[in-house]
């Protein structure tokens, strides 16, 4: 495939900001690809990358040598190129605006594959030793000496990380669901606006050649709209009036089994009930992977079957299960049931063990390898965990060697960013696990069973040892009265407060589920990311001490702004982060300045706590954040893992609920 055919997917994509007109413009394009390894390799270059989440490899070339690069592409200084990134931000259009200038390098082009991108963006990725830079800057110029202004401009963003085309995870999951199974659509869908003028049953029409059930109510609805279109539809489409009956007999959604493209019907219940097990496949098969392009692959050949039988890897991290947020105990039991199981909510990092035989690994919530960092764990795994073969959860927490109190967060982060010195700081931050549930036991998935099965199991193979390695305190209670005090005794022993948890749930990887929830002392907070900052004048002169915050939308990945936060830092070096210890690790991020204020590459995740949501339509979420407050800086999270738009919108709706009166019983 040509390079230049998934640039025009690029361009396409960036010039919409509907989500639907996304989904169908990357789900046409991926029908198109009859190769899995070709398939594999464009759907991570349109996630903007060369390597699976799982994997800890990244492209990992810095702004500095790619500029190098460019300059010995086209012959332009690195001066030159350097001051025009740092008026414009975007690599990727100077050097569009180079390459096009630059006409005497057409003589040397030749077309590029998708495939040649992929390899040598990896060959640049995976170059090590001695000569690594060269070799680096040499396969990232080849690519550019070869390629368009355009492509030039893409290859540069897929190598910063920065692809500016506005698909993430989401709309890549239902575009798959597009591409290879049925499209459901329903009645009350084919009017409702979807953006840029344009309606959902404009999309219908747009298609061609497909082939389409219409439930015969369904098909009511259709002759009331304009005859030109509904014409139009019957002469490009193979069209098929149908009972519910006959839909109903479908064994499968699965284009290659089911033979139809799109089914309308005049149900949304119903519609969006077999959209919804589409959907849930995918996302389990996701969550298990952590490779969407395998995910694809798996959809496109072995369909809803392919996709059930989807399985973890040993050593390849999964998405972890997440909890919602409860603001009572009587909130909790009611969201959770009774009874429940409460366990502590501990103050540490939550850890991802995979176990085979010897072999260790332990993975963060953000999928990180840290092995190296606690050795004291691995021992500890290989003492206690009296199974073969195991993947187990649990939260790492800090105590004091000498009083043996357990250690905020902040202390133990010390050791998760620590690459040298790790026997000393095992010394100094020594650690205890608790173990709270168990995802693969001895060559079985065990996250379809209900959660009282799974902590039996985990009971089973563990051999606790305190201070090293311990099942997570738990009671299993349906009185209010009783988990009070377990909250009480919780937070008088360091926790962050305590967990409910459903009996009869399944592990749902990836998924923030109903049927577990954290009830914390604490306000509400919320991980963000720092896209921007401003210099500081008097005594903070020299320091960002401004930071603009900005959460994430998961459908597109785009990061929207949501406030500005000053406060919550200190000046001097104390237990806690310093403005200067903030700018250090701001600073090499810039890419922009003017004036006073600076863009920075979102890296930096913080927590930050707030007084209240309000609608604003000065940041680019529509919300803002007053009197945000820093908390702490979340090492243990990616830009991937902070909160969403949908979340934020989510909290906006709770809080005007309890501001007119309708809350829980507060605490």
């Amino acid at each position: 495939m040509k390079y230049t055919e998934l640039v025009d997917l690029y361009d396409q994509l960036a010039t919409t900001s509907s989500k639907i007109r996304k989904t169908e413009i990357l789900a046409r394009f991926l029908e198109k690809i009859d190769d899995d390894t070709l398939l594999r390799k464009a759907l991570l270059l349109i996630m903007g990358t060369v390597f699976p989440p799982w994997s800890e490899e990244e492209i990992g070339v810095a702004t500095k040598l790619t500029i190098r690069a460019i300059s010995r592409a086209y012959g332009v200084s690195e001066e030159n190129i350097e001051a025009k990134w740092k008026e414009k931000g975007d690599l990727g259009l100077i050097v569009e605006e180079i390459a096009t200038r630059k006409k005497q390098v057409t003589l040397f082009q030749r077309d590029l594959t998708v495939e040649k991108v992929y390899d040598n963006l990896k060959k640049a990725a995976e170059a090590e030793g001695e000569g690594s830079q060269e070799r680096k800057i040499m396969y990232i110029s080849e690519l550019l000496i070869h390629a368009t202004s355009k492509e030039a401009k893409y290859i540069v963003r897929t190598v910063l990380g920065d692809l500016r085309v506005g698909v993430a995870e989401g709309i890549v999951k239902d575009a798959i669901a597009k591409a290879y199974f049925t499209d459901i659509i329903w009645e009350a869908l084919l009017t409702q606006p979807c953006g840029e003028g344009k309606s959902r049953y404009d999309l219908i029409f747009e298609e061609k050649g497909r082939r389409v059930w219409i439930e015969k109510p369904a098909y009511i609805t259709l002759g009331r709209l304009s005859s030109l279109k509904l014409r139009r539809f019957m002469e490009n489409n193979e069209v098929k009036l149908v009972e519910r009956e006959e839909i109903e007999k479908l064994e499968s959604l699965w284009k290659k089994k089911s033979n139809v493209d799109m089914i309308i019907l005049v149900s949304a219940e119903k519609g969006s009930e077999m959209k919804q097990k589409i959907i849930d496949l995918l996302e389990r098969a996701f969550a298990l992977t952590n490779d969407l392009a395998h995910v694809a692959v798996v959809a496109k050949n072995e369909g809803e079957e392919g996709l059930r039988n989807v399985s973890l890897v040993l050593f390849r991290p999964i998405r972890v299960m997440l909890a919602q947020r409860a603001y009572s105990i009587r909130e909790a039991f009611s969201t959770v049931g009774r009874p429940a199981a409460l366990e502590y909510k501990y103050d540490g990092f939550r850890v991802q063990i995979h176990k085979d035989g010897d072999k260790v690994k332990i993975f963060t919530r953000r999928l990180e390898d840290v092995t190296r960092q606690f050795p004291d764990v691995v021992r500890a795994v290989r003492e206690c965990i009296k199974a073969d073969q195991c993947v187990v959860e649990g939260e790492t927490i800090g105590y004091d060697k000498e009083t043996k109190k357990w250690l905020p967060f902040q202390k133990i982060s010390r050791r998760i960013r620590r690459k040298y010195d790790i026997e000393k700081m095992m010394k100094e931050i020594p650690t205890m696990t608790n173990l709270f549930d168990i995802i693969y036991l001895d060559g079985k998935l065990t996250i379809d069973l209900p959660f009282k099965e799974r902590r039996t199991l985990l009971a089973k193979i563990v051999e606790e040892k305190p201070y090293e390695m311990v099942l997570a305190k738990q009671i299993i209670t349906d009185r209010d009265e009783e988990a009070q005090r377990f909250f009480e005794e919780a937070l008088s022993m360091g926790n962050e407060g305590i967990m409910f948890k459903n009996l009869d749930a399944a592990y749902k990887p990836g998924v923030r589920v109903g049927h577990m929830v954290k009830l914390k002392t604490t306000l509400e907070t919320l991980d963000l990311v720092i896209v921007g900052a401003e210099w500081g004048e008097g005594k903070r002169s020299g320091w960002l001490t401004s930071y603009i915050l900005a959460c994430r939308d998961e459908d597109t990945g785009e990061l929207l702004t949501i406030g500005k936060m000053s406060t919550g830092l200190k000046e001097k070096s104390e237990d806690g982060t310093t403005y200067e210890e903030m700018t250090r690790l701001l600073k090499p991020l810039i890419v922009k300045e003017k004036g006073k204020e600076v863009e920075v590459i979102p890296k930096i995740v913080v927590e930050v706590t707030y007084e209240e949501i309000q609608k604003s339509p000065h940041y680019t979420s529509g919300y803002a954040l007053r009197f945000p407050r820093f908390v702490r800086l979340r090492t243990d999270k990616s830009v991937e893992e902070i909160d969403t738009l949908q979340r934020i919108e989510h909290l906006y709706r709770v809080q005007r609920h309890r501001n007119e009166g309708g809350g829980s019983d507060g605490k």
